[in-house]
């Protein structure tokens, strides 16, 4: 049975296969300690939790633990195949320094307490606050990493108990920008794509999105098609040479910045060359006059002029892009986390509604999530928005919810829209807000500009509650901390990034005292005794398959309608994709068939909102335009970045990802394999800009913007010249090794980063800072840079990444190992 070291080879060995072919199974396998599947107790049905693809997998039990995970050959988003994070991130649960009790906070100091003690003083605060302030006091901001039933329980809570407005999770830094994007253009959140486009399309662009990093199994798909008869054409933009841009036919790498130029350039050409469906335009959108007047200014010299991209290459990929029989395209972080988020991902909307590729095998849009549950913190109300895809602007939208939760629709707050995270912390700052319940994140790493932040998180007004299974840069800070379980400690479904669901069934027991995050939350509103009108308590479920029945019903006659799954019909087999209902009893690859859309004015869930104000389209308005619910051609004008390199700060600083880590790393980093193959930050510049400035690989950096600095090794990459990258996930000390808080200080790329979001979807904006460098110390070797994926290096000799026997996996081609 072959193993593979997958920590070397990420992406596993090679299945070609042609379009409109099956993907061929491939069945990964990783169990610890040198156990075979002889010595397994049992196999768990579950799914993947540390990035957003889904990937099916069985957890391996043994005596009460977790000793391994198994690709789900049967499943239909990967066919057996995992990446690794999923092989080898499990680990995490079994980790020494698990949260095992609740903490309450003592002269400054967290001490450990029994759950009563600790909800009493979080439910007795809250009431405090409601009582003296009102709802407005309370806010809550939660995870991409918690199941349905968990979100929903947390959205009717929040929005039908307490009533406050203040609800956002960390989806905000990752896929915000993916559901506006979606909303601009087709009038309602859902994404119109399916993975196994991939098999049929004959181009694949890829905007912003490092896939080989971030959707491992998804590129391993892409991987087996360009190895295949026939393969696809890719186009990148990117401005790193990652994978997916050495893999690409055309690679883009702008400035940072521009993207909507980009993107503008691109619509002037192949409107221009007729590379347009014309029937499928005029029956099935609005808007084209304008966007043709508004890309007519952007020609490729003007993209050359400012995103310092080549007018050829510009050229070259609109006639890969136009001339595509069967288009596929995705977008990530580059784009969402830019500068004019929401303006630059409508643009591929647009490229896909006037080429008429939407609908069928092959022709799809994956506006991607960053995370693994973040299209349930969207479908269920867990991220600002009213569940189900419901419209804030729409008074009967209000009441169906109302109806459903049988609370009185001025209970449930519409006044403005949802407050998003960025505005909640100046609430907090200024004082209006004093109560802030964190889930499963870290905003303490997290979020930009850091020593704001801080500063916020530790202010004595503010009562701050982390719901975690770490202490971590968050948790240091709280007032209580309510240890949780995690996955493969409880049950509970999620649904990834093309609509499919699977279920995660309760594998072992959480370790100590630890409680699902649904008995927590259930703990929570019995102990505010929050009832529905006629006195009855609001949240009606203990279990989760009691709050999955009572979601379906929230959902029913919605655009993501459950009422067709069940707990049963996810076992055993593949998960299945919403909208899944009595006309769609095996779920629905594919939406938006024969430009059927979910955009008239009283199915809508949202009305629009201006590209570059973020002002929102009155109902009105939108029902001028929009009347029957056609596809919205969304023209975007470019505004320049409101922080600009110069003589101070020449730089351009972008953050993002590496293959090996999630988020903070308070998982990965407690898994010995992916800690190793990426243990400390690093910073990424070209070898022109290092050889101008006697820089070489290794020297000791000091990364500084107008907000702080940060010291790490460099690397000289494939980045464009003018640029430089640092990974996010490292935080002030380093979970790998178990240090104590504080060591790592200065070493979290967000102590740069800039206060500043995209006017429409509210993301932050990562990837503009300005940034200057100096070298603090020469080079005592490489630095702790990966080789294999976008930070491989350029020059120097630099031993590759590998992970040696305890990487080893197994992989059997065409079933179970």
């Amino acid at each position: 049975m072959p193993r593979t070291d997958r920590i070397a080879e990420p992406w596993g060995s090679r299945t070609p296969y042609g379009p409109g072919e099956t993907w061929p199974t491939r069945v990964d396998q990783y169990l610890a300690d040198g156990l075979t599947e002889d010595d397994v107790d049992r196999w768990v049905q579950s799914a993947s939790i540390l990035h957003s693809n889904g990937d099916g997998l069985d957890i391996a039990v043994t005596d009460g633990r977790i000793v391994g995970v198994r690709g789900r050959a049967v499943d239909r988003v990967n066919h057996g195949r995992l990446g690794p994070k999923d092989l080898f991130g499990w680990q995490a649960n079994n980790s020494p320094d698990r949260l095992t009790r609740p903490l309450v906070r003592r002269d400054g100091e967290l001490v450990e307490t029994d759950w009563d003690t600790a909800m009493d003083a979080v439910a007795g605060r809250c009431r405090e606050l409601l009582q003296e302030q009102g709802p407005s006091a309370i806010s809550f901001y939660t995870t991409g990493q918690l199941f349905l039933e968990e979100y929903y329980t947390l959205g009717l809570i929040a929005h039908g108990g307490i009533g406050t407005n203040h609800v956002d999770g960390n989806t905000r830094l990752c896929t915000a920008t993916a559901a506006a994007a979606l909303k601009e253009t087709f009038g309602c959140d859902g994404q119109p794509g399916s993975y196994t486009d991939v098999d049929s399309a004959d181009v694949i662009a890829l905007y912003g999105h490092n896939m080989a990093e971030t959707q491992t199994v998804l590129w391993t798909r892409v991987l087996d098609r360009l190895a295949g008869p026939n393969p696809p054409q890719v186009v990148c933009v990117d401005p790193r040479e990652t994978p997916v841009a050495r893999a690409a036919t055309v690679h883009l790498a702008p400035r940072p910045g521009t993207n909507v130029v980009l993107m503008n350039a691109l619509l002037h050409e192949i409107i221009g060359n007729g590379w347009i469906d014309r029937d499928y335009v005029e029956a099935h959108s609005v808007g084209f006059d304008e966007l043709e007047r508004q890309v007519r200014a952007y020609t490729p010299e003007v993209a050359e002029e400012v995103c310092d991209v080549p007018a050829g290459q510009v050229r070259e990929a609109a006639r890969v892009i136009g001339s595509a029989q069967r288009l596929l395209s995705t977008a990530l972080q580059g784009f969402y986390q830019s500068h004019q988020a929401t303006a630059a991902a409508v643009q591929i909307n647009n490229i896909h509604v006037l080429r008429g590729m939407l609908g069928r095998p092959g022709c799809g849009i994956l506006q991607m999530n960053g995370q693994p549950t973040a299209q349930n913190t969207r479908e269920c109300g867990a991220d600002g928005d009213l569940p189900a895809f419901r419209n804030w602007s729409n008074d009967a939208h209000v009441q169906d919810l109302a109806r459903v939760w049988n609370v009185d629709p001025m209970q449930i707050p519409h006044y403005s829209p949802p407050t998003h995270v960025m505005q909640q912390l100046r609430y907090m700052e200024e004082g209006s807000i004093r109560f802030l319940y964190v889930t499963a994140t870290n905003p303490a790493v997290s979020l930009p500009e850091l020593a704001r932040i801080r500063s916020i998180l530790a202010q004595d007004r503010l009562f701050l509650v982390v719901q975690d299974i770490f202490l971590s840069e968050t948790a240091q800070l709280a007032d209580v901390v309510l240890p949780a379980a995690t996955w493969g400690e409880k049950t509970g479904t999620f649904t990834n990034v093309d609509r499919t669901v699977h279920l995660s069934e309760k594998a072992v027991d959480p370790p100590g005292e630890a409680r699902p995050d649904l008995d927590i939350l259930v703990d929570l509103a019995r102990r505010l005794d929050l009832r529905d009108r006629d006195g009855a308590p609001l949240v009606k479920w203990s279990d989760p398959e009691s709050a999955f029945e009572a979601w379906k019903e929230c959902s029913r006659g919605r655009p993501c309608d459950y009422t067709g799954l069940s707990y049963d019909k996810l076992r055993g087999g593949s998960g299945v994709q919403w909208p899944c209902d009595d006309e769609h009893p095996d779920g629905t690859e594919r939406i938006y068939v024969d430009g059927q859309f979910w955009a008239r004015p009283d199915q809508c869930e949202s009305y629009g909102r201006d590209m570059v104000t973020g002002a929102p389209v009155e109902e009105t308005e939108y029902r001028a335009l929009n009347p029957t619910g056609r596809a919205v051609l969304k023209a975007a004008e470019y505004v320049p970045p409101h922080e600009l390199p110069g003589q101070d700060f020449p730089f351009q600083l972008i953050t993002g990802r590496t293959l090996y880590h999630f988020h903070t790393r308070t998982k990965t980093g407690r898994a010995p394999q992916l800690q190793d193959a990426a243990p400390e930050v690093w910073v990424e510049m070209s070898a022109s800009d290092a050889a101008d400035r006697g820089f070489v690989e290794g020297d000791l950096l000091d990364v500084s913007t107008p907000r702080g600095r940060v010291q790490a090794g460099l690397r000289i990459s494939g980045i464009r010249p003018g640029v430089l990258f640092l990974p996010f996930h490292y935080g002030y000390w380093d979970t790998g090794s178990g240090s104590e808080p504080g060591t790592g200080e200065g070493r979290a790329a967000n102590e740069l980063t800039l206060t500043d979001w995209d006017p429409v979807s509210k993301q932050p904006i990562f990837k503009t800072a300005a940034a200057q460098v100096q070298r603090v110390a020469p080079a005592d070797g490489p630095a702790p840079a990966p080789t294999t994926t976008g930070s491989a290096p350029v020059t120097g000799q630099v031993p590759p990444t590998t992970g040696g026997d305890d990487a080893l996996a197994h992989e059997l081609v065409g079933g179970q190992p």
